[in-house]
């Protein structure tokens, strides 16, 4: 047994090479909980969310299997990680949404949540009676201000925004791909910003998709909301994508 087994029991102790290993067992499972990837890409003035769409049993009702989730009008969200830990996220995000409008007035910047849930999830590494979120959240939405927003927050408690980003088991793959197309992407119509999303999960992961298998929500424009997409919209743009292939 290694010197440093003696430090992962607790969450607040530090290893003498200055780890948090029950942090770093988080991660893990987080990113491989739920065996699936995510994307995230903001356009110019749309942000979309992509990930597969897995049913775990036959006799479950495909349709109320999902990770992507409305918190308000414009903003929306796809929790990847460990299921029940993915409902309480997003349970608090809607809490902590609701209460903000009710406190201001206004509806609450995607931006400002996502720091919201960023600071829960940092204390909750401050205690060894409290454990991390096995989860990672991709927020996408509006900003009044600022367009849209496409914004990852970790088990840690750490949080940015990104042009593009990823999440679960492909993520470095995922990411990889984005990188060669950061130049291009903030400029991309809703279509081109769906079929990229889309595009980079089939890469990814190496297969193509049916209309049921695969999971896209967007909110596009500032008077836009977040909503999925339906399966003959997918298919729409499934087929648009093979016709680019073979043109």
């Amino acid at each position: 047994m290694s010197r440093d087994s003696n430090y992962d029991h607790h969450i607040s102790i530090f290893s003498p090479q200055g780890r948090l290993y029950q942090m770093e067992y988080a991660f893990k499972a987080a990113s491989s909980a739920s065996g699936l990837t995510g994307i995230a890409l903001r356009g110019k003035d749309t942000a979309v969310v992509v990930t597969q769409r897995k049913v775990p049993d036959r006799l479950v009702v495909p349709g109320s299997v999902s990770h992507v989730h409305n918190i308000t009008p414009k903003i929306g969200v796809l929790a990847t990680g460990m299921t029940a830990d993915c409902t309480a996220a997003v349970q608090r995000m809607r809490y902590e949404a609701a209460d903000f409008e009710f406190k201001y007035g206004y509806s609450i910047p995607p931006a400002v949540l996502a720091k919201r849930m960023a600071d829960i999830a940092q204390v909750n590494t401050q205690s060894a009676s409290m454990r991390p979120l096995a989860v990672l959240l991709l927020v996408v939405g509006i900003d009044d201000e600022k367009g849209p927003q496409v914004l990852k927050i970790d088990p840690a408690g750490h949080f940015l925004p990104f042009k593009g980003t990823a999440s679960g088991a492909k993520e470095q793959e995922a990411t990889n791909f984005l990188e060669k197309r950061v130049d291009d992407v903030p400029g991309y119509t809703f279509d081109e910003t769906v079929r990229t999303a889309i595009v980079c999960l089939g890469s990814v992961l190496g297969s193509d998709f049916r209309g049921n298998e695969i999971e896209v929500a967007a909110v596009q424009g500032k008077g836009g909301k977040f909503r999925t997409l339906t399966e003959e919209e997918i298919e729409d743009h499934l087929n648009a994508i093979a016709d680019d292939a073979d043109a």
